[in-house]
């Protein structure tokens, strides 16, 4: 057997960093096809193994995730956005921050919530009228930052603060869409885009203080993930940067992934309209108010999601650097290994999914879902570092299209292709418009 892992040549210095710029998607799923469970390949000046086999998927995130960190990309951006939050943080600071955490993600909670976010998702829908057309993706955005910061911050923000934070995320977005160019040119380098995109952390950073300043007039009491940080800075456990990395972390990687679930699940509704049928039935005799135990038993909508979640995962890929010499799929791997674990590529294959391109929420009934692998299916990751918020993110999800679905169906008013743009989640490059019809 060779000793390096078969992939696409790449040219000097870049690698394959051009092809995976111009098209992410069209990269990995050519790569996938060619080259099976492993190909190795140069991604911005660093040896890359992707791996999409689930047994070594599996063992990257779960039983050998002690000898995988995550990784460090060289580029400041990423640190100067999310900082020593828990998606970048690692070792013993991870483990304490994820520990801190978990109390705000506490499932008990969540009956708590269900009615607060019932009642957002109800206002966006009070606010919408028949044969309007919206962009059902901002109207997610809008509506899942609203949530998040009730939910883990104790805060309520008006319109006007949401639409500051959905226009600095745009600027955040462009920053990290794939591009060989910026791979050339030093992080420092006073361009137009580094500036928007240091202006727009200013902006979300004077909301999160003006955030913590209220808090704290208010008190630390609370289940809330800001009341927990601010006890743990009493107890001496937490600096000021520390808190601004969790706040930043939560309010973009809390909201955007729900946005995005739920407007690639209205596309595919209106793509499918005896999908939506069953789905409206099944939310129907849920009743007007779903209760936390009403949307545990809503059976068709988890199946529902999760193959939106398959065809459109918003996280496309994962990437985990090993700390130690590893063998995956027949293979020797240095330490220091960049293993990318494409969500994109093992939703799609055909390997695992019968006529993969299609949108059938009943290939997640139980008797077809056993007969999968379980890492052919990790839009949340897995192991240790699985999404914290995973549980939150459902549920919100099924009260959303609940309070959607007592009113209207959503139709789209565009005939061309949905384009997708990469950047750190996935996102439609166009505006998703879509027409209000009572029902």
């Amino acid at each position: 057997m060779d000793d390096q892992p078969p992939g696409p040549n790449g040219v000097p210095l870049l690698g394959s960093t051009h092809r995976y710029a111009r098209d992410p998607f069209v990269f990995m799923d050519a790569v996938g096809r060619a080259y099976g469970d492993i190909a190795a390949f140069e991604l911005a000046g660093q040896p890359t193994y992707m791996l999409t086999g689930p047994d070594s998927i599996e063992r990257v995130l779960v039983s050998e995730a002690e000898s995988f960190r995550k990784p460090a990309f060289g580029d400041d951006a990423v640190e100067e956005l999310l900082g020593n939050g828990l998606l970048l943080s690692d070792g013993e600071a991870w483990r304490h921050q994820r520990n801190l955490a978990t109390e705000a993600f506490d499932p008990g909670r969540f009956e708590d919530l269900t009615s607060m976010m019932t009642d957002h998702a109800r206002t966006l829908v009070e606010g919408w009228s028949a044969g309007d057309v919206v962009d059902i993706r901002e109207e997610m955005a809008e509506l899942t930052v609203k949530i998040i910061a009730e939910a883990m911050f104790d805060a309520t923000l008006d319109d006007e603060t949401t639409a500051t934070i959905q226009a600095a995320l745009e600027p955040l977005g462009a920053r990290f869409e794939p591009d060989a160019r910026r791979f050339l040119l030093p992080n420092w380098l006073p361009t137009a885009e580094n500036r928007d995109f240091h202006d727009a952390i200013g902006t979300l950073e004077d909301i999160l203080d003006d955030i913590v300043a209220e808090r704290r007039a208010m008190g630390t009491d609370g289940e809330d993930l800001l009341g927990v940080l601010l006890r743990a800075q009493e107890r001496g456990e937490q600096t000021d940067r520390q808190l601004r990395d969790e706040l930043v972390t939560m309010l973009l990687a809390g909201h955007d992934t729900t946005a995005l679930t739920l407007t690639y699940t209205f596309f595919l509704l209106d793509r499918n309209p005896e999908v939506r049928r069953k789905l409206y039935a099944e939310l129907d005799d849920a009743g007007d108010d779903p209760t936390f135990a009403d949307v545990r038993n809503l059976e068709y909508t988890d199946r529902v999601l999760n193959e939106a979640m398959r065809l459109y995962p918003p996280v496309y890929t994962l990437f985990r650097e090993s700390t130690e010499p590893v063998r995956l799929a027949g293979y020797d791997l240095p330490e220091g290994a960049l293993c990318m674990l494409p969500q994109w590529v093992v939703h799609r294959s055909p390997r695992y999914y019968d006529d993969p391109e299609t949108f059938d929420p009943d290939r997640w009934l139980p008797e077809r879902a056993r007969e999968r692998p379980r890492f052919a299916f990790f839009p949340f990751g897995g192991g240790p570092r699985i999404c914290i918020g995973k549980q939150f993110s459902l549920l919100e999800s099924k009260l959303i299209l609940a309070a959607v679905a007592s009113e209207f169906e959503l139709e789209r008013v565009d005939d061309e292709p949905l384009e997708l743009r990469p950047s750190l989640t996935m996102h439609p490059r166009n505006p998703v418009r879509m027409r209000l019809t009572p029902r």
